[in-house]
């Protein structure tokens, strides 16, 4: 008789049994009687269920309203771009260049840095024109975005409640400046699921401008928060190996790596059955993934096997590591089937010499945001890709150390192109002198609730209970921005 074995078969039948009817008592009687209550939770939960199993398919299914997009591109200029040297035009800013900033603007306003100090009005320091027949007004810097423009609806009005970089940022990606909640992509991940068979459904890149400013960016920006970890985004980087430990070990096969993948999923699945925890199953799906991925992502990197003509219309080199490459890339991941591709521009954070450092980011960002729009259309990809550029803020209206502008969050621009947006559109407005939202005024929560719109998701309906509560990424707030749908 073999002790030893007979206990732990025991044993794992009494932890077998335990996990059943905890299962049992607290899901299926909840569930039971919440299908009485809304007939639809029982199909929501077998979708959800489903998609424990097999991470293409989403918790959204089929999706609350006819989607317009299939995908999100996210253009994220980290630092925070100045809405007054890139799309708003205020002439009469211009006018009162070095005069003192009206108290009527600034009296009882979240002031960043210059909180106390003498406010003083600071011009647009490069000219405007008009572009496209929609006659939208642009600095002059972005002239390639700027023959684009009856293909953007340029918002003008966006606002947000953070005025510090970490914060900012957490608000715009998760809907909360508190560290924890899922991000954007996290959330639509896991609404939609993915379309891509070897890739992660939310794929982040980050590249760093010349300009020097190389504030950190947190790997929590795209992180799940309380949703399963498999739904988190996954940093590719530019340079180098694109994933560390990626590569399979000198000495071992791909059929023996794949062996060991194999197994270790088996004992993890069994152990998923006694526990019954969500993080298992993630870990499964993730070493799945991940060997996929030592397959699908040299592929992917490898830009040299576009044709130069592509090259050249994004400007970039292969394995250079820019924004133009990230761009370019952008573009294959969507191609690809990934859900939701966010791309982090560093360095926008111009506390001085706002007019050289604007100038510098529109060498680096102006041609590869027109070469995206441009490679998406001539595929047909544009018209159900979502494309959107932001900062976590602007930049104000008065000077700071005389040549640079500070943190600003009351009124600021953002673009969207593609998936169901409105073309040719400038909405909402700032006042004159470009500090206060004062039409259309659009809150973070509402560019998320659009976005979801756009996918064919309610934002209201995308909800997770979380201590106690029914969380979703636009908190308890969320207006649709109808006036910017198609």
């Amino acid at each position: 008789m073999n002790l030893h074995a007979d206990l732990r078969q025991f044993l794992l039948q009494r932890q077998t049994r335990r996990a059943f009817l905890g299962r049992s008592s607290q899901g299926l009687g909840t569930l039971a009687l919440a299908s009485l209550i809304n007939p639809t939770i029982l199909k929501l939960a077998a979708a959800a269920g489903a998609g424990k199993k097999d991470s293409l398919t989403g918790a959204v299914n089929p999706c609350h309203l006819p989607p317009k997009a299939r995908r999100v591109i996210w253009l994220t200029m980290a630092g925070g771009p100045s809405h007054l040297e890139t799309f708003d035009h205020k002439p009469k800013l211009a006018e009162m260049h070095g005069q003192p900033m009206p108290e009527s603007f600034t009296k009882g306003k979240q002031i960043a840095q210059l909180q106390g100090a003498k406010l003083v009005c600071f011009g647009p320091q490069h000219k405007f024109k008009t572009y496209g027949q929609c006659g939208a007004e642009i600095c002059e810097l972005f002239s390639h975005i700027g023959s684009l423009a009856d293909e953007l609806c340029i918002i003008r009005s966006m606002t947000t409640e953070a005025i510090n970089h970490d914060p900012a940022h957490m608000f715009m990606n998760t809907g909360s400046q508190i560290a924890g909640r899922p991000s954007m992509g996290s959330w639509v991940v896991y609404g939609l699921g993915s379309d891509a068979q070897d890739l992660p459904g939310f794929v982040v890149l980050t590249s760093l401008g010349k300009g020097g400013q190389n504030q950190p960016i947190a790997a929590r920006q795209w992180a799940a928060g309380f949703l399963p970890s498999r739904f988190q985004g996954v940093h590719l980087r530019s340079k180098g190996d694109p994933v560390l430990y990626l590569s399979t070990p000198p000495g071992v096969t791909r059929e023996q790596q794949g062996d060991v993948v194999q197994a270790v999923n088996v004992l993890n699945a069994k152990h998923d059955a006694i526990v019954d925890d969500p993080e298992v199953s993630a870990r499964i799906a993730q070493y799945e993934m991940a060997f996929q991925m030592q397959a699908s992502v040299p592929e992917l990197m490898n830009i040299s096997q576009e044709p130069q003509h592509i090259l050249d219309l994004y400007g970039c080199k292969p394995g250079d590591g820019s924004f133009a490459s990230n761009c370019l890339l952008a573009r294959r991941l969507a191609e690809r089937g990934v859900r939701f591709i966010q791309l982090y521009h560093k360095d926008w954070d111009h506390h001085g010499g706002v007019k050289e450092g604007i100038a510098l980011k529109a060498q680096e960002v102006d041609r590869p945001c027109m070469a995206l729009m441009t490679d998406l259309k001539q595929r047909g990809m544009l018209h159900d890709t979502l494309v959107v550029w932001a900062g976590e803020f602007g930049r104000t209206p008065m000077s700071q150390g005389g040549d640079g502008r500070d943190h600003h969050n009351a009124g600021f621009s953002v673009w969207l192109c593609g998936g169901g947006i409105k073309p040719g559109l400038s909405f909402g407005a700032t006042d004159e002198l470009g500090y206060n939202a004062v039409e259309n005024i659009i809150a973070v929560h509402d560019l998320h609730a659009t976005m979801l719109r756009l996918l064919g998701i309610e934002h209201t309906k995308l909800t997770v209970k979380f201590q106690g509560l029914d969380a979703r990424l636009t908190g308890v707030a969320g207006t649709l921005i109808d006036g910017i749908l198609a």
